[in-house]
């Protein structure tokens, strides 16, 4: 390492924020995910074996993932290169890829790539990795927030270990905060401060198992106690703290949770609820237009055909926000979450779309019925398209009875009208005519 690298150094640790400066640097000071990184595990063994596969770490934030990787490289003595999917591209890789094998062939040093989110790599960006993994050019280690069953390329998991890691447990937390409490080096051990148990748990219970929030906001709260000549951190330092921190996760399961909540509070017509999880979307600097696409859906999904307006109402918003941007765009978003929540609810159209797809998956081969073929011209008529069709407006009520679905599952139904809202009048038509074709009334 040259005079500029090390001084670098130095003064990046000295300004890094306390979540990185705490991170260990050797296995034993690794706190939790002891079902992973015993002695006896399988990864503890392969690491001191130094024959490691490509791996993926998954688990909430906070856990571990990134220092895991780093202290595998440190232990193997492998060249480490850590990139993030969301600003990476192809090229970056290939270049990786290629300086990698040049380390192999001509120093015979391994390279570790270690990528932060790698579940936001699109499949072409996956797949790039592929020959360099299997080839043993370097070794793969992926984080990931999300289930790399439906986020990672099978091709990629097939040539890798999936170790899932568990939130951190109070025991773990409780023994992160002493050690940055007690640590004068890279911690707060230079500060003169004290914060009892029920301060601990607190901290604790807001940070939901992230050792990473947990460590910034308690760094944050203490210099702040410090500026104003305390020496006791008290709950409400904690709370005063948090007006001025982001303890809501945008890339992990934070995000995911509070949409689910709001889609749920709409499905489930709690506009009271619903405005709550997009409050809270909207103060944490969620993007209004990822919010938009959600009530979309929900739209078309929960409200479908019990209020078609809800598609519009929601499209509104999402042509709303587009076009006026936030803060203002708060407020159509508002607008459209409790007029979904509020409306009557139907999922008659995504249960229908459902059961096609299920249909179609096992019978893709079936035949169109002749009379509905087209025949733009003398040649299809010839070959008897169209030939028997009955054109319904040329009947009474604009309906005529024929045969549309193949013959062969000309029995299956997908579409259930539900009896509420809008949709109650296409229930009564349909039954009017299903009911001479089934011979009984429909659902």
């Amino acid at each position: 390492m040259t005079l500029f690298e090390n001084n670098k150094n130095r003064i990046t640790k000295i300004s890094s924020p306390l979540s990185n400066r705490m991170r260990p640097t050797i296995f034993e000071d690794f706190v939790g995910q002891e079902h992973i990184m015993s002695r006896e595990s399988i990864l503890r063994i392969s690491i001191e074996q130094d024959m490691i596969p490509s791996m993926i770490f998954w688990g909430p934030p906070g856990t571990g993932k990134t220092t895991l990787a780093r202290l595998i490289s440190q232990k193997t003595q492998c060249r480490f290169i850590q990139i993030s999917a969301i600003n990476s591209n192809v090229s970056e890789l290939r270049k990786i890829i290629n300086d990698s094998e040049t380390q192999l062939g001509e120093y015979s040093k391994k390279t570790i790539l270690f990528i932060d989110e790698i579940h936001r790599f699109s499949k072409s960006q996956q797949d790039s990795l592929l020959s360099a993994i299997e080839n043993g050019i370097l070794k793969l280690i992926g984080a990931t927030t999300e289930n790399p069953s439906f986020t990672i390329n099978n091709p990629i998991l097939s040539r890798s270990r999936v170790f899932t890691l568990k939130p951190l447990s109070r025991e773990n937390l409780l023994e992160i905060i002493e050690r940055a409490i007690n640590n004068k080096e890279n911690g707060l051990g230079e500060y003169q401060f004290s914060l009892n148990n029920n301060v601990k748990d607190y901290l604790i219970t807001i940070s939901k198992g992230d050792a990473r929030i947990l460590l910034d906001l308690l760094e944050f709260t203490v210099q702040k106690i410090i500026a104003d000549n305390k020496e006791v951190l008290s709950i409400t330092d904690i709370n005063n703290s948090l007006e001025h921190t982001n303890v809501y996760d945008k890339s992990g399961d934070e995000l995911y949770d509070n949409i689910s909540a709001f889609i749920k509070s709409i499905r489930g017509s709690d506009p009271d609820a619903a405005i709550y999880y997009l409050s809270k979307m909207i103060d944490s600097g969620e993007d209004p237009l990822f919010i938009a696409r959600r009530l979309v859906i929900s739209a078309a999904e929960d409200i479908g055909l019990a209020n078609p307006n809800a598609l519009a109402v929601a499209i509104a918003a999402q042509q709303s926000v587009s076009f006026i941007g936030m803060p203002e765009g708060k407020i159509p978003l508002a607008e459209a979450t409790i007029f979904l929540a509020a409306s009557e609810k139907s999922n008659s159209a995504y249960m229908a779309i459902n059961k096609g797809e299920k249909i179609v998956s096992r019978n893709r081969n079936l035949n169109v019925p002749t009379h509905l073929k087209n025949a733009p011209n003398n040649f299809m008529k010839e070959l008897g398209n169209s030939d028997g069709y009955k054109y319904p407006h040329d009947y009474k009520n604009h309906f005529v009875e024929i045969q549309y679905l193949p013959k062969e599952i000309s029995h299956e139904r997908f579409y259930y009208p539900s009896k509420l809202g809008i949709e109650k009048r296409i229930h009564e038509r349909l039954n009017k005519i299903w009911k001479n074709k089934y011979k009984k009334d429909i659902n």
